[in-house]
């Protein structure tokens, strides 16, 4: 990696990561900034980095003549700048909306649309307003929780491990309970295979009804009383007031109480740190306060681990949370795990290969003594013999381990209980490629597809969907995004064969439910699969029924979900059914430059149409400078895109040339304004984020009493003015994991000297593949971007689905 120049702060996941420390006297506000996600999607972590690709020699483009074009690389300088540099600020004047837009509370790439959205409310109390989307999303989701769990009690009969748990997860936190009371040995919770729960049938083939969403209520914020008692406590340990009501929606109605048992629960409020839960303990409890205090101890594992899920992780492995515990001064990292896992705050889980004859005395699975968290850390503790592979011993959040167990499940039961006769012959014959026609075939003979490929091969998904709906059978395609819903339905021809994701769960599009509440389908395809996280995935899979064809379609080259999880990924690594890898090569000079990035190829290509043009820059300023030019005149002027079709992509959001600096610029050339609508003017681009990892590109139309109005591809959505700053962000600039899912005619890559740290082969091939007829690189990291693309790619996250897959039937 090339050393960053004069100290700046890289535009990296890592660089936005807050570290406020709190006086012992008082509690610092939250920090604002951002968090981290994805060192492992944003930053090369493997140890051996391989030779960086040719790129001596390459030719490049001033912004007034792009004539020439080839791979991102070194270059001679293009000619003199155009223009004055654009000012990073805009003077905001609040009008209608009393929020006031704080750019710096935007969270880095993979976690601004993960850390801080929630469903946007819109209307009045006076009279029932129409559900938005998310809003309808979250009912709705709701609702299947609650028929699902209605539902299988109804089959199984109550369960001793928690009425809200049923089937395997059920039995598992029982297990857990039963050896931690000493009801059963501790090789029970281990190696116990707990008993397929009863399935639902296939729904009869009658008509599904369409269904809209039924009304619910708006999430409501904690009750008043609540929140004067909380700021209360708050008060007294010198917490901020601001803390009161997030505080009270997290921690419930009795937050006040719970707070003063236990100070450090304060850490499960988002925003809040180690640092200021310490310093808010202290000021409460005084002589008592420790840094070995169970409560302290137990509430870091448990935010340790929150933080993991932020990066992705579903599970941390023992020995990463110990030594995290050892740097926040916990004397005896090994026993605050064990007091977690005794308090069920984590759960615990052991993977790998095991001949119980050869074990050494006292392993995990030969002991049954002492606490089931003992026997964990023992076992992190202990190698085993010259020969074996380690035992590896995994922390886990329970909504996470219960999201891999269920979705595991539920794939394994689309996987027995397909059709596997069917005969879709003639239709495989009448595809208009071979892979597409592989792909039929596959679907055919088995309840479970994996296919992969760039976007081009996208049109056999597409293929696959009007030959199934040929054949009489309920075919739907599921996207990631608006725009690829647009793209989907362009392939089939057919508007009605494609939906968004959170539409499709939300109710909101789609065939709506049968009777049991199963999504109406025969044939589900999904496509940008990368994109699931794991409590989504398990959220789909288990709303579909018996006999119901999943197609996951995707390109393993892309960065992963911005939730929890690895869900794609883990499908291929474990072989868990059929893969067809797509022979269909993505078109022109683009496709050719993003396919070599995908095996670590940095390659000179041939763009006689200008499709790929390099921009050299100094250092971050003239990046800004340079970014501006391209968008405003450059681009539209030689290319024939127009700005409001040109997106500029760029490694985080902090940095001297991160998403805010680069908006804040973009906006004062293209849409100036004071900002009267809580920062925003009409006619600015925007990304609203309506739920945790959705990201929807919309303009700003106008705003009154309801809230900011935005134009969200033809669909108006009101955003209320209390949700403003935390879910609208200005969108002329994106990250590359909000751009995931989404093409563009024109994207114009930003990469300054300080974003190197942030860059890896799955990041550069995200944000290359962006662009359909244009891609400029606005090129400052020297020899930092081949090497990144030569670098093999690691697995990012730490996940249990691939073992779970993998594990024989039980």
């Amino acid at each position: 990696m090339t050393a960053l120049p004069r100290g700046e702060t890289p535009g990296s996941p890592a660089a936005d990561d807050d570290g406020v420390v709190a006086p012992p006297s008082a509690v610092p506000a939250p920090s604002t900034g951002d968090e981290p996600h994805a060192a492992d999607e944003g930053s090369p972590t493997a140890d051996d980095t391989g030779d960086g690709a040719e790129t001596d020699g390459q030719d490049t483009a001033t912004d007034d003549d792009t004539d020439a074009s080839g791979a991102p690389g070194a270059g001679d300088e293009s000619g003199n700048a155009e223009g004055e540099t654009a000012e990073a600020g805009t003077d905001t004047t609040p009008a209608p909306l009393s929020a006031t837009k704080n750019e710096n509370s935007s969270t880095d790439e993979d976690q601004s649309e993960n850390a801080e959205g929630e469903t946007a409310e819109a209307g009045t109390d006076t009279t029932p307003a129409p559900l938005s989307e998310a809003e309808a999303e979250l009912a709705a989701q709701r609702e299947l929780r609650e028929r699902i769990e209605k539902r299988k009690a109804e089959k199984e009969g109550p369960i001793a491990a928690g009425a809200k748990l049923s089937g395997k997860a059920a039995d598992l936190l029982a297990a857990v309970r039963a050896v931690e009371s000493g009801e059963q040995p501790a090789t029970s919770f281990f190696d116990s295979p707990a008993p397929a729960a009863p399935r639902r049938t296939a729904p009869t083939p009658a008509p599904a009804r369409p269904r809209a969403p039924e009304p619910a209520r708006a999430p409501q914020g904690a009750p008043p009383e609540a929140v004067a008692a909380t700021a209360a406590v708050l008060a007294e340990g010198g917490a901020p007031a601001a803390l009161a009501g997030p505080a009270a929606e997290t921690l419930g109605a009795q937050a006040a109480e719970a707070l003063r048992a236990d100070p450090w629960q304060l850490l499960a409020v988002p925003g809040v740190g180690p640092e200021q839960a310490d310093g808010f303990a202290r000021a409460l409890l005084g002589a008592e306060c420790g840094p070995d205090d169970g409560r302290r101890t137990a509430a870091l594992v448990g935010w340790l681990l929150e933080r993991a899920a932020l990066r992705g992780h579903t599970a941390l492995d023992a020995s990463e949370v110990r030594a995290a515990l050892a740097e926040r001064s916990v004397t005896d990292p090994g026993a605050a795990v064990q007091h977690a896992v005794a308090e069920g705050v984590v759960l615990v889980f052991q993977d790998g290969q095991e001949d119980p004859e050869d074990q050494e005395p006292g392993a995990p699975a030969e002991s049954t003594e002492g606490p089931i968290a003992a026997e964990a850390a023992e076992a992190a503790e202990h190698a085993e013999p010259a020969g074996q592979e380690p035992v590896q011993v995994l922390l886990g959040l329970d909504r996470y381990a219960l999201a891999e167990e269920s979705l595991a499940d539920g794939l394994a039961r689309l996987v027995n209980a397909c059709e596997r006769d069917a005969d879709w012959t003639e239709a495989a014959s009448a595809a208009s490629s071979s892979s597409a026609a592989e792909l039929i075939r596959a679907v055919a003979a088995h309840g479970l597809v994996a296919h992969t490929g760039g976007e081009a091969a996208r049109a056999e998904p597409a293929a696959l969907i009007t030959a199934a709906r040929a054949l009489g059978l309920r075919a739907l395609g599921t996207v990631h995004s608006v725009d690829g819903r647009r793209r989907l339905a362009g392939a089939t021809g057919d508007p009605e064969t494609a939906v968004t994701l959170a539409g499709l769960l939300s109710g909101a599009q789609g065939p709506g439910r049968d009777e049991e509440g199963a999504i109406a389908v025969d044939l589900l395809v999904v496509l940008d699969a990368p994109q699931l996280d794991v409590e989504t995935a398990a959220m789909l899979v288990e709303s579909l029924a018996d006999g119901t064809r999943l197609v996951l379609s995707g390109d393993p080259g892309v960065l992963g979900s911005a939730g929890a999880g690895r869900v794609f990924a883990d499908v291929l690594a474990a072989r868990a059914c059929p893969q067809v890898v797509s022979r269909t090569p993505d078109p022109g000079p683009i496709g050719e430059l993003v396919s070599g990035i995908g095996i670590g190829e940095l390659n000179q290509v041939e763009a006689p149409g200008k499709e790929v043009v390099i921009v050299p820059v100094r250092d971050a300023g003239e990046a800004v400078h340079r970014t501006v030019q391209l968008v405003a005149d450059s681009v539209p002027r030689a290319i024939g895109v127009p700005s409001s079709d040109t997106q500029v992509i760029t490694v985080g959001h902090g940095g001297s040339a991160g998403t805010r600096a680069l908006n804040a610029a973009l906006k004062q050339r293209l849409n100036p304004g004071p900002g009267r609508f809580g920062g925003f003017d009409p006619g600015d681009r925007v990304v609203h984020v309506p739920a945790p990892g959705r990201v929807v590109p919309a303009v700003v139309v106008s705003a009154d009493a309801e809230g900011l109005r935005l134009d969200c591809a033809g669909t108006e959505i009101v955003v209320a003015q209390e949700r403003v700053e935390s879910s609208v962000r200005h969108g002329w600039a994106l990250s590359a994991h909000q751009a995931a899912g989404m093409r563009w005619p024109a994207v114009v890559v930003v990469l300054p000297g300080d974003a190197a740290q942030g860059l890896s082969r799955s990041w550069v091939y995200t944000a290359f593949g962006r662009g359909e007829r244009h891609l400029s690189v606005v090129h400052g990291v020297d020899q930092a971007l081949p090497r990144a693309v030569a670098q093999p790619p690691a697995q990012e996250r730490t996940t249990r689905l691939r073992t779970l897959l993998e594990a024989p039937a039980g």
